[in-house]
């Protein structure tokens, strides 16, 4: 035993107080620690099985802590994401004399920080601290430096200190990328990880990881194939992080059936993966695939966390299954997620896109965080829905509460303005567009353009369009459709050879938008040129509405029997709308025969179609065939179709008022039909004098 009192670790175990000692067959789960080893030993059991309370009932009782005890029991409070008493915690030890800091103690305290932005400061103060003490120059603190500038948006002090270590290591370089990427510089995350690649030091699983995110956030397919190949040099193309990341990876940059294939080659799937699969599936138009590997993975034992939800919730709202999206939402709330800010804002996505808007509105309300995303589905729920006050209170209280609205946002609510012609309230959005310098982004110049097209301001609307001066399809079809639908028709003709000149590709929209020019300029021939073009130069496919165009363009110049010949050579059946078409124009020509056909098409499809039966009856009456009229007539009662009364709104000081043919409902009747009966009696007059002066002419 001479050898004892050499070994300080011996001599402790050895000395008097080992009196005291029990075998462990002997000592309870609950007997008191005998000396720092022990109790640091237990504490960090406790600690690692979550037993956060006993922990600290330990802690606080014990009469000697070094730094060991104070890392371990503060570890404990950053793994329950309590930054305020960790930081408490690293406070008290360095009141304490009897303990001084160390790297490990230092890095755990910055990991505190790098919980919350609202702990930056103490973080900075910790980072002085190190940098005294020269414990700043340790690759260990130097890494947590890194993490925690990164994850509070202070970016650039990060690369300060990255640039200051004298080493780096794979944690340093992996933290430096990861906070590359999480403050959106996800190319200046690609370089660092190019340069990491050419050093000594070598990748990990989460390095890999980490720079493929990057690729994945900002689309850059090119730059993730390369990391993929460097991920198979390295062998770690198959761990299950790495796999995961590049199935994701492919998804979001739109090779969804590429990150299946990687999916299905895994030996292994967690919840990061299947969720992965499940976003692919969605984002491919799948959505029952989706569905399908969601109870794949429920059957597999992997439990759902608040992204695989979100995605699975999306499915729902694309294949609008309202009953199973209820389910989703229960089963989130059963799994303690429903409260989660991804998966609330899928609920109310789902929701407001079905219609169910008192429902959306529940889920938001009760939501205590909401972010962009939030804001904008509730606010497009109630724009598509026509709720057009409550979509502008919503987006009024949203700048109200701090959240700056995004392209989309006001996008759609310029689309609503558009489709409501609602010129004012368009106004206020341009001049909120412009006071926070958003008027030169694409989606919402094509929107600005498309809303004072809709609205009449058809000059308006091309002072945008050539003030944003880019070469983008979007806009140039916006523009180009605007001019068509309000009579500038050469303009719009032009506009389309000055965008086929400057080399941008016309999509199926813009053709609408050309060939109706064409069909109200009455230019037959270059129109049939337009639509041949579609699919021998540009490879688009000519749909319903550019055969609809075209029969309008034969129509128009009087060639109801090419129309009709049309329609019937459609690769498709014909709709209502087509049919409608060479029915008006039958009207407006007095072709009672091939009215006569065409209406019997259209009742086939819709026996209830009231325009159809009041066209053709409108058709027999101009030609005085009273007996077809009568038949007509006497056909609408026996099925009982009713004409829809037409209605109509005018805005006058912000304020919607709707029309009603018959409508008797108007506190204001008497007064607005005296007035009406007034200019329909000047009307007649005017008639009166314009038949008198044919006559003397």
């Amino acid at each position: 035993m001479a050898i004892i009192p050499k070994c300080p670790l011996l001599k402790r175990l050895f000395s008097s107080s080992c009196a005291d000692f029990r075998p462990p067959s002997q000592r309870t789960k609950d007997s008191p620690p005998t000396d720092a080893f022990e109790s640091n030993a237990r504490l960090k059991n406790l600690v690692k099985s979550s037993r956060l309370n006993d922990a600290r009932n330990l802690f606080d009782g014990l009469s000697q802590r070094d730094e060991v005890t104070w890392t371990t029991i503060i570890s404990g409070y950053i793994n329950a994401s309590d930054a305020s008493e960790a930081l408490l915690l690293f406070s008290r030890m360095r009141a304490d004399p009897t303990v001084r800091a160390d790297p490990f103690v230092l890095s755990a305290a910055l990991k505190a920080c790098a919980l919350s932005d609202a702990y930056a400061k103490q973080g900075q103060s910790i980072h002085g601290y190190a940098s005294k003490t020269g414990f700043a120059r340790s690759v260990f603190v130097g890494s947590s430096l890194l993490d925690m500038y990164a994850k509070t948006g202070l970016v650039s002090a990060s690369l300060r200190v990255f640039e200051e270590m004298p080493e780096r290591n794979v944690v340093s370089w992996t933290a430096l990328i990861t906070g590359l990427g999480r403050s959106g510089r996800h190319r200046d995350a690609v370089m660092c990880f190019s340069k990491m690649w050419v050093s000594d030091v070598q990748c990990d699983s989460y390095t890999f990881a980490s720079a493929l995110k990057a690729c994945a956030d900002a689309g850059l397919l090119n730059y993730g194939r390369e990391i993929h190949l460097q991920a198979i040099k390295s062998g770690l193309h198959s761990a299950s992080f790495v796999a995961s990341t590049l199935s994701t990876m492919y998804n979001k940059c739109g090779k969804p059936l590429w990150g299946i294939h990687i999916f299905e080659t895994m030996n292994a799937h967690d919840v990061v993966s299947w969720t992965s699969i499940i976003s692919g599936y969605v984002q491919m138009g799948s959505e029952v695939k989706a569905l399908e590997s969601f109870h794949r993975m429920r059957e597999s034992g992997v439990r759902p966390n608040e992204f695989t939800f979100a995605a699975v919730v999306s499915a729902c709202t694309g294949l609008a299954m309202i009953d199973q999206g209820l389910q989703l939402h229960a089963h989130a709330i059963r799994y303690g997620l429903g409260g989660s800010l991804s998966v609330s804002n899928a609920i109310v996505t789902m929701y407001s896109r079905m219609g169910h808007l008192d429902m959306a509105l529940r889920v938001f309300q009760e939501m205590k965080v909401r972010d962009l995303v939030s804001w904008s589905a509730i606010i497009t729920g109630y724009a598509q829905e026509g709720s057009i006050e409550e979509a502008f209170d919503l987006f009024s209280r949203m700048r109200r509460e701090g959240t700056r609205p995004n392209e989309f946002t006001l996008s759609v609510l310029l689309s609503v303005c558009a489709y409501m012609a609602m010129l004012e309230q368009g106004k206020q959005v341009h001049a909120y567009v412009l006071s926070v310098g958003l008027e030169r982004e694409l989606m919402i110049g094509s929107a600005l353009i498309n809303m004072y097209s809709k609205c009449g301001c058809i000059e308006e609307a091309s002072n945008i369009f050539h003030m944003m001066n880019v070469e983008d399809t979007v806009s140039w079809t916006t523009m180009i459709n605007g001019y068509a639908e309000h009579g500038y028709n050469r303009e719009a003709i032009d506009l389309f050879e000055k965008m086929l000149t400057v080399g941008l590709k016309p999509d199926h929209v813009t053709f609408i938008g050309v060939l109706n020019a064409c069909s109200h300029v009455g230019l037959v021939d270059l129109g049939f040129h337009y639509f041949n073009s579609m699919r021998k130069k540009y490879q688009v496919n000519q749909g319903m509405e550019h055969y609809g165009c075209m029969v309008d363009l034969l129509c128009r110049a009087g060639r109801l029997d090419e129309a009709e010949s049309m329609i019937l050579s459609m690769p498709f059946r014909a709709d209502e709308v087509v049919w409608s078409t060479l029915l008006q124009a039958c009207r407006i020509h007095g072709d009672a025969e091939c009215g006569s056909r065409t209406a019997k098409r259209i009742l086939e499809c819709e026996p209830d179609c009231a325009t159809a039966h009041i066209t053709l009856s409108n058709i027999y009456a101009a030609l005085a065939m009273w007996s077809d009229v009568a038949d007509v007539r006497k056909l609408m009662r026996s099925r009982g179709v009713k004409k829809e009364p037409g209605w109509s709104w005018i805005e006058i000081r912000d304020t919607v008022s709707v029309f009603v043919v018959g409508d008797q409902s108007h506190p204001w009747r008497d007064s607005i039909y005296e007035i009406l009966d007034s200019l329909t009696a000047k009307a007649d007059v005017v008639d009166d004098i314009s038949e008198l002066d044919a006559i003397t002419v």
